[in-house]
Formats: structure tokens, C-alpha cells, sequence
């Protein structure tokens, strides 16, 4: 089956003694600059392997490691050091007071990367993480090789590169008090920011030692630790970022602000292809404080997109220039679709995917079979915080800050559209309030750009709620049509899976590739289902619509995930199989043994009974495996309610007297229990909070919301309308995590994939009805 395409420096500081900046002196600039430091050395190991830095990880390697490998790092506190810095290469930097500055390479949007890439390589370089600053590296592939946030790849594409650092510039410190103290290396060790001599007890912080060290070369050949020896790696140790997001330290895009700066926001067509035919600002230019009025586009996969800048010098400004501008669109020569119509040519798709001769042999020679067809919607990524950006382009220069999730594919696609070199555009990363995939997009930085482009200084574009949920690109909206036989004996004999939906990138269109047997995969379903089917067959069909998609959190996972599992609980049915024996027959690998019987024990499957509201799926994505069992049963309805108040729940009519015949009983979610099996892992604490959000996000998804169209525009623009789970909603979460010795897989998106069949199928338990459609009300089942 296809898979889709898949130096931050702050406002400078006031100075004490100039009345004429004292406004600049905020009380955040006032705990920075009390805090500067001193003299730093750089060091670390980007060890790599090659690949093209503007491609997404995982597709080829790990980066280019080319240029000079140095990188000028800074204290959060201050625009510079206080004295010269000894560079050796990137990541690690200790100042002559033997603080620790770890730089994460990874935009962080809660998932947890800017204290897990810190605590690996602090691990290795025997260093508490309470002695360690963290700050975000600039995009630099030549560096700090590819940063995309995306595919769960920080920490599974990069642990044993970033132990190496640890463990290099350790070695090299180690090297240096030896010689200075002139005895051999092997009597020394490091231990807590110290290098001490075995047989003396002699110590060296690693202050004291970061000019020697840097005059050596980085250690590539260095051993690595145990994972019996780690002091802090899997250990649930706080993250730092929480204090910053608590105390308001933190610096997200909306925070950042530049000397000069002006605000923008874009009224853009609400037919994602429409052009500007004109606009009528001259109510807008009345206003105070507009200063620029003007067209604009924005590059979304091959198209521009066209929109009006509003340019103020405050925000606010900007948005009533908005309101009083007048548009006229060209909305013609483009489909103007509604949902309707895209599940329709879907389904008329999915019918034109050519039949595989053999499958439909081995189908007729089942025992019995299975069909279903399986819908998901479209869906908005509906970040907590909206889309922004800040640009200043000068003449042969950009620089960006903000939520960027990728910065390298920012920083080459600004290079090419806009004719400035790569080593001349400049992007800064802030915390991000959730990204999704989103925020890994390149458009909302282009459009920016061009904004301080036309306007000759830096902007800060915003877009409001409504811009970020109707303004695109969607999680795209799919249809699995499933077939399946089981053998006489009760095995799955043959599974075939047919998707209708939209390529990511192909702006409506491309031919459905052909259905092979034995070939492809479903993306979620567990890879070890196809060593034990002994005949598969998949197929896709591609959807042509104006509707721009792109990926979301556990991209195509959460759908297949879904028609998958649903399936797989369906034919257990058929089978007249217990739904988790069914799964362990077919998971055969020795992996997927040890962790059926593991959630087995901790849902306490076996103490279930019959029809009792139980589900269970499987999924896996990104290298990880998850198993989730959720617990349904019925609300007590008002009478109930009622008589428990009074005492009299014991009735034999268990309080439902009043009950109308057909009368539809409404079901709540008891408990979720999810079992993580990501391999080898960073921080515990991480990861639960990653699968508690996941399962929380896969909720809404299931239950909540989704986008629909109408005339080509986005229906749901805010969350009046695009309703979120509200934490009444939200049941008891347990997590679990599987220990092994796995290859580290990801835990930011597998955690979200099975909870829609696990509950769908929960829900199958309790009711005897089947949900085959996304998403559904809980109060009418």
C-alpha cells in the first residue's frame, strides 16, 4: 500500500543605566541577564552517515556530515558569553564554571525531546541533568545532521549517534586531566561533572579542564555503557521544560518579539485555490497603525495559494484592518467539493482497484468469510497554539523564528523559493504548543517571508483559530473495504485491504497502483500478522479533490490502525475466538508473545467474562508495538441515578422501570489500559505522558470531531463546532511499558492508533453492535 511523501537569540537586553530602554526591561530580561556566564567549550560528535538533509528521516540515512562541524552556542540568559569560546564541533558546550549546555536538534511540541535528547547524552558524559542547561540548536544539517520532527524519529533514529557524544566528550576530558595530572588514562574516570584519578583520588571539575580538552581530537571509537550501568537514562527524572512552561520562561513562537517589528495576518480564500480577482482596503488603510495592505501567496505542495496581508504595528490593529477589508475571489476552474462527494469517489474508487485473481481463489476455498468496509474522516490538526511565524528577509539573508517542527526542510525549501542561499537563511526553533505534523509544513514560513519581503522589515504573522483549523492541509479522509476467509480450522487464510483516499502531496490525483498478492502492507496492522496469512493482498485508490492533506499524528497508522484491528476482531468473531487468543495465534514472533502475555496480566483479559464491555487492539508503527484493552459499560439512566440515591439500586429491575422499549442506553468508557513496547527507552515518565496524549487525541478523533466540507469550504472553524474532549470525558488511564532489548522504537504517535478499535470493538462486547464509521456519538450507539 503507498505510504505519502512523508541560534535563537532573544530581545536584546536593556541596559541599567539607560532610562531610554527601560522599557525594555522586562522582569523575564531582568532573570536572564543576572544570569550570564562564562567561558565555553564546544564539543560533541555528529557521526554520520550520508543522505540528503532535505528528506525526511528514515528515507535514506542520517545527514550529511560535511563543513567545518562547529557551532556557536549561547547562554539562555544572554546574548553572548561573557568571555571567548573554545569551539571543538556541536552539542555539548561546559563553561569554565563547569556548566553544561546540551543543545536538542529536535523541536519540541510537548513530546518530550528537549529533556530526552539532553538525558542521553548527559548519561555518557557523567553529568547530572541538574547541572545542565538545554538549548534548541539552529537548523544546521552540516551540524547537527537532518532535524525533522516527524515518524517518532528523535530518539529511535539518533540514541546510539548522541551516547557516542556523551561518551566522546567524556573520553576527552578523561584524556585531559590525565595528562595534566601526567598519568595514564586508564586510572581515570569521570563521575558527576568531575574527571578523578583512581589511585590518588585527586578530582578536576570539567571546568578546569575545557581548554586542554578541546586541543584533542573527538574520540570516535569509545565504549558505550550497559544498560545496567545508566544512573539516569531510564530513569523518570523531571523534565526541564515544565518549570519554563509554568513560570513563563518558555519561548513560543507567539513570544518571541524582534526590535521593529510589525504584525500581519492574511485573509485568505476559503477555497484553498482561489485567487484574489480584488480587494477594496481603503477602510482598512483608515484605521490607525495599518501599514501595508497587499497580496500574497503561499506555496501548499505544487499550488500558491492566494490571500491579502494586513500589516499593522500591533496585532490587534492588523486583525480590525482585516475585518474592514473587502475581497472579491475567482473561485472558478476548481471543483468546489462537499464530504459527501469525496466519500463517494472513494467508494467509486476503491470499485475500480483491479481484482487479484489469485486472492479471489483463495478466498472462495474459505470456510468463512468476512467483509467490511471502514470509514475515518478528515480531521484539522487544531494545535493548542495556532500557526505563526516570524520573518526578516534582507537582502541576501532570512531569518525565521518560531514553532518550526522542521527546521531543515524550512530552511531549504525558504532557499530555493526565494533564491538565497541555505547557509544564508537562519532558522530558530521555540517551543511549539503542539505540532502534529502541522507545524512541519513549509507554507506558513514562506508566506511570511514574502510578508517581510514586500514590507522591508521583520513581521510576525499570526494566524487566528479560524485561520489554523479551516486554512489546511487535513488529515485526509479514508475508506478500507476489508475481505477476509478463515480455514476450516479457524486461522485466517486470506486478508485483503483496498483503501480509497487522498495521496499526501499529489495536490487530487494519481493512479491507484496495482493489488498485488503478498506484497505491501497496511499501515498499523502489526507487520508479524503477514508471517502467519498465508495469502494478502492490498490495493489502493487515489481520490482526486482540491482538498489539501497532509500527515498527522501516526500518519495513515490511525486509519489502517482502525480498519485493521476492527477486522482482525471481526474474524475472531467468525472464528468463534476469544478476540486476544485469536491475535496470539496469528502473532507468532516470540516479541508479540511476550507482550500478549504481559497485557494479558495487567488488563486482567482472562477475568473478563462474556459480553462484559471488553476490547483489545494491536497496532504497530514506527517501531514500536502498542497493545490497548479498553473497559466499557452502560450509564446509569436518571432512574437509576435516582433510586441509588435512595437506597434502593438492589431492585430487580435494577432502577430501570421507567425505560421506553428500543430505548437506547447510553455507554461510558470505564478504563483504558495501554501497553507500550518501544524497546529500548530514554525516560518512563515520557513516555506514559506520550500515551496518556495519544490516547486522549485518538479519544476526540474517535468520538469528538471532524472536519467536513461544504461548497469547498471548511465547515468547523473553531471549537464551538470542532468539539474536543473535555476532561469529563476522559476516562482512567494506566500505561505500561514492556522491558526488553528491542532497538529503541518511537512512543510520540504509536500510542494513538489502537485505542478507535479497541473501544469500537469494546463497544461490540457490551452492545452486539459493530462501529465501522469515525466518528461516532457515544450517547447513540
Amino acid at each position: 500500500m503507498r505510504r505519502p511523501l512523508t541560534r535563537w537569540n532573544e530581545q536584546p537586553f536593556a541596559k541599567f543605566n539607560d532610562m531610554s530602554t527601560k522599557q525594555q526591561l522586562s522582569r523575564r530580561n531582568f532573570i536572564r541577564q543576572t544570569g550570564l556566564s562564562g567561558i565555553a567549550l564546544t564539543l560533541g560528535a555528529w557521526l554520520p552517515a550520508g543522505c540528503d538533509p532535505k528528506g525526511p528521516a528514515g528515507k535514506g540515512g542520517l545527514g550529511n556530515a560535511g563543513g567545518d562541524g562547529v557551532a556557536k552556542i549561547v547562554n539562555a540568559a544572554a546574548t553572548d558569553p561573557a568571555g571567548p569560546e573554545t569551539e571543538l564541533m556541536s552539542w555539548i558546550s561546559v563553561d569554565s564554571a563547569g556548566q553544561v549546555t546540551i543543545l536538542s536538534h529536535r523541536s519540541e511540541m510537548g513530546q518530550g525531546t528537549y529533556q530526552a535528547i539532553p538525558q542521553m547524552v548527559a548519561e555518557e558524559l557523567e553529568v547530572s541533568l541538574d547541572k545542565v542547561t538545554i538549548r534548541f540548536a539552529p537548523a544546521n544539517p552540516k551540524k547537527f545532521g537532518p532535524q525533522p520532527q516527524e515518524g517518532s524519529f528523535s530518539v529511535r533514529g539518533w540514541y546510539e549517534q548522541l551516547l557516542r557524544v556523551g561518551a566522546s566528550a567524556r573520553e576527552m576530558l578523561i584524556e585531559a586531566a590525565a595528562k595534566q595530572w601526567n598519568v595514564p588514562v586508564s586510572e581515570c574516570y569521570a563521575e558527576n561533572g568531575e574527571v578523578i584519578h583512581r589511585p590518588s583520588g585527586k578530582r578536576l571539575g570539567y571546568g578546569s579542564l575545557v581548554e586542554e580538552a578541546s586541543k584533542l581530537p573527538a574520540r570516535q571509537n569509545v565504549t558505550i555503557k550497559e544498560r545496567k550501568d545508566y544512573k539516569i537514562i531510564g530513569k523518570p527524572l523531571p523534565r526541564q521544560d515544565i518549570p519554563l512552561k509554568t513560570n513563563g520562561a518558555a519561548i513560543f513562537g507567539l513570544d518571541k518579539k524582534l526590535p521593529g517589528m510589525q504584525y500581519a495576518v492574511v485573509e485568505r480564500n476559503p477555497r484553498f485555490r482561489g485567487k484574489v480577482k480584488s480587494f477594496d482596503d481603503s477602510a482598512t488603510r483608515a484605521i490607525p497603525g495599518v501599514k501595508h495592505v497587499f497580496k500574497v501567496q503561499r506555496a501548499v505542495w505544487s499550488h500558491l495559494y492566494e490571500g491579502v496581508a494586513v500589516v499593522a504595528d500591533s496585532l490587534w490593529v492588523a486583525m480590525e484592518g482585516r475585518k474592514a477589508l473587502k475581497v472579491e475571489w475567482d473561485d472558478e476552474g476548481f471543483d468546489h467539493a462537499n464530504t459527501e462527494l469525496l466519500f463517494t469517489r472513494m467508494r467509486e474508487g476503491i470499485k475500480k482497484v483491479g481484482p487479484s485473481k489469485k486472492f479471489e481463489e483463495v478466498l472462495q476455498q474459505a470456510a468463512k468469510k468476512v467483509e467490511a468496509v471502514y470509514e475515518t474522516p478528515y480531521q484539522s490538526h487544531s494545535c493548542m497554539e495556532p500557526l505563526n511565524c516570524i520573518a526578516d528577509v534582507r537582502e541576501n539573508s532570512i531569518e525565521i523564528w518560531g514553532p518550526v517542527q522542521e527546521a531543515n526542510w524550512t530552511q531549504a525549501d525558504l532557499s530555493e523559493r526565494m533564491g538565497v542561499p541555505v547557509k544564508n537563511v537562519t532558522v530558530h526553533m521555540t517551543f511549539l504548543g503542539g505540532g502534529f505534523g502541522r507545524k512541519a509544513f513549509t507554507d506558513y514560513p514562506h508566506e511570511a517571508a514574502l510578508i517581510s519581503r514586500e514590507i522591508g522589515a521583520p513581521v510576525q504573522v499570526v494566524w487566528t483559530r479560524e485561520d489554523d483549523m479551516s486554512g489546511g492541509p487535513f488529515r485526509p479522509g479514508a475508506i478500507y473495504a476489508c475481505r477476509g476467509g478463515l480455514g476450516p480450522d479457524g486461522r485466517i487464510l486470506g486478508f485483503q485491504a483496498i483503501v480509497g483516499t487522498q495521496w499526501f502531496g499529489q495536490d487530487g490525483g494519481g493512479d491507484p497502483g496495482p493489488v498485488s498478492d503478498n506484497e505491501g502492507n497496511m499501515d498499523g496492522l502489526p507487520s508479524a500478522y503477514w508471517a502467519s496469512i498465508p495469502h494478502y493482498s492490498f490495493g489502493g485508490a487515489s481520490v482526486l479533490s482540491v482538498i489539501p492533506v497532509m500527515w498527522w499524528r501516526a500518519p495513515n497508522a490511525h486509519s489502517g490502525g482502525f480498519a485493521g484491528e476492527s477486522f482482525i476482531d471481526e474474524l475472531a468473531l467468525a472464528a468463534g475466538s476469544d478476540p486476544l487468543e485469536f491475535r496470539r495465534a496469528h502473532l507468532q514472533n516470540a516479541r508479540y508473545q511476550a507482550l500478549i502475555d504481559h497485557l494479558e496480566i495487567v488488563s486482567g483479559w482472562k477475568s473478563r467474562g462474556k459480553n462484559k464491555g471488553w476490547g483489545v487492539a494491536i497496532t504497530e508503527c514506527f517501531g514500536s508495538i502498542v497493545a490497548q484493552v479498553v473497559k466499557v459499560s452502560y450509564k446509569p439512566d436518571e432512574e437509576t441515578a435516582h433510586h441509588a440515591e435512595n437506597g434502593n439500586a438492589h431492585r430487580p429491575d435494577g432502577g430501570n422501570a421507567r425505560r421506553q422499549p428500543g430505548q437506547t442506553r447510553k455507554i461510558k468508557i470505564d478504563k483504558v489500559i495501554a501497553l507500550m513496547d518501544c524497546g529500548w527507552y530514554v525516560n518512563p515518565d515520557i513516555i506514559r505522558a506520550q500515551v496518556e496524549g495519544s490516547i486522549v487525541m485518538g479519544l476526540g478523533a474517535a468520538i469528538s470531531h471532524e472536519t467536513l466540507f461544504k461548497e469547498g469550504k471548511a465547515v468547523h472553524k473553531n471549537f464551538n463546532t470542532y468539539k474536543m474532549p473535555r476532561i469529563s470525558d476522559i476516562p482512567e488511564i494506566e500505561v505500561h511499558i514492556m522491558e526488553n532489548k528491542e532497538k529503541a522504537g518511537g512512543v510520540g504517535e504509536p500510542g494513538l492508533p489502537p485505542l478507535a478499535p479497541a473501544l469500537c470493538n469494546a463497544i461490540f462486547d457490551l452492545t452486539g453492535k459493530r462501529i465501522r464509521r469515525l466518528p461516532f456519538d457515544m450517547d447513540k450507539v
